[in-house]
């Protein structure tokens, strides 16, 4: 039986692991799921914000070394809510996935 992985991850307003994780061997094989609180507000995953950011770049150049897939859902809802009228609210909760394989059907078998 081979070990897979999930993992969840937060990555403050600094984007502190965002870079760990670009500039730091990371040594893990099998990540069936990749999910957090990534604080990057991007028009890929959120269609009321009408910019691009940098940072969505080096998230999707992470992603796609664990060979995950951005999940986007159907009925886009925010993630964080802000309590001012002059900002929207945002996605920036995010779900990768790496559906096509073997341990992730099993998985979701049990689930």
């Amino acid at each position: 039986m081979t070990l897979c992985f999930i993992i969840n991850i937060y990555s403050d307003d600094h984007q502190t692991a965002l870079k760990y994780l670009k500039d730091t061997e990371v040594n893990l094989n099998n990540i069936l799921i990749m999910i957090g609180d990534f604080n990057i507000k991007d028009n890929n995953w959120d269609l009321l914000y009408s910019h691009h950011s940098t940072h969505a770049d080096i998230l999707r150049e992470i992603a796609d070394s664990f060979n995950l897939e951005l999940l986007l859902f159907i009925n886009q809802v925010p993630t964080q809510y802000i309590n001012n009228s002059q900002d929207l609210n945002s996605v920036l909760d995010l779900m990768f996935l790496c559906a096509n394989t073997e341990e992730f059907n099993n998985l979701s078998h049990t689930i």
